[in-house]
């Protein structure tokens, strides 16, 4: 008997009026996996998250999350998942350890595992160091892992993340995609929305594309950038304009013949291109990626 998915989706519309702005999602997230919804400005992925989250009621359809219908118990779902919107929600004037236990006992938990709690989480998500100084003086990468070490302080079944690195240099980037990682291989099923494709390319085990209100493509991000096309050769001139591009197979062998093939013309370089998830996002909805506007910042207990 297959497990029951962590996320369950039929059917799910929503209506604001005369306005339909989900047209029928159906969509199914295993327990354990990493999933991220893509799609442009106004396409649907907030409102979907929304629903997931309790904080918009579904026109129609049917929606389980932790096997909890989000319309009959959404007290249950909220127990079952944790939301990480896109502002770090951290207290400034305190410490990060302080941060940390403050959560554990408003999450019920007593004085000494608190501490406790809080001493785990920091060595996890890096922030030993920086343990008892102020959050003001954090960095953004600093802020966003101490927000995902809040949001696990119990740990959810199921924890969402939108924009996880929107505003992060590239090494705070990467030790988010650590932390990330290491939820996920803890057991924890993250749903994150994204505007930087790469994020979704590094993290997810599926990707699914949405737009107009309705999901246009769902495949691991290797099918999915293979739909668009194989490796190729480009050409530039020395003043880097592509002249021309030649398919190849993207083999040691096809590259070579690929290269005896084209004609020699100094000052001209070649680069070897793969497809990328921007270019699945092009092919798909024929705009880029846009934040759609923030979710609620902080968990949902």
């Amino acid at each position: 008997m297959l497990p029951s998915p962590a996320i369950a989706v039929e059917g799910l519309r929503v209506s604001y009026g005369r306005r339909e702005v989900l047209r029928g999602i159906d969509l199914r997230v295993a327990a354990g996996e990493v999933f991220a919804l893509l799609g442009p400005n106004g396409a649907g992925k907030t409102t979907t998250v929304s629903v997931l989250t309790t904080l918009v009621r579904p026109t129609a359809g049917a929606v389980l999350v932790g096997g909890v219908d989000v319309r009959r118990d959404p007290e249950g779902v909220k127990r079952r998942i944790s939301l990480t919107g896109q502002s770090a929600a951290v207290d400034e004037m305190l410490t990060g350890r302080e941060n940390v236990v403050m959560f554990a006992r408003l999450a019920g938990l007593p004085r000494r595992e608190a501490a406790t709690r809080a001493t785990e989480l920091l060595a996890r998500f890096g922030l030993v160091d920086a343990a008892d100084k102020g959050v003001r003086t954090y960095s953004g990468g600093m802020r966003r892992r101490l927000d995902l070490a809040l949001s696990v302080v119990v740990p959810p079944e199921i924890l969402f993340l939108d924009e996880p690195t929107t505003g992060l240099d590239p090494r705070s980037r990467l030790q988010l995609w650590d932390a990330i990682r290491d939820l996920a291989r803890g057991g924890t099923t993250i749903l994150l929305t994204t505007q930087y494709l790469e994020d979704a390319d590094q993290l997810a085990d599926r990707v699914a594309v949405i737009d107009g209100g309705r999901i246009v493509a769902l495949d691991t991000p290797a099918l999915l950038k293979a739909r668009v096309g194989g490796t190729s050769i480009e050409v530039h001139d020395e003043d880097g304009r592509l002249l021309r591009t030649v398919p190849t197979d993207g083999t040691l062998a096809g590259v070579r013949a690929a290269l005896d093939a084209l004609p020699d013309a100094p000052g001209d370089a070649v680069t070897l291109r793969r497809p990328t998830l921007d270019d699945v996002f092009l092919a798909l909805t024929g705009g880029h990626p846009h934040a759609d506007d923030a979710l609620p910042v902080k968990e949902l207990a």
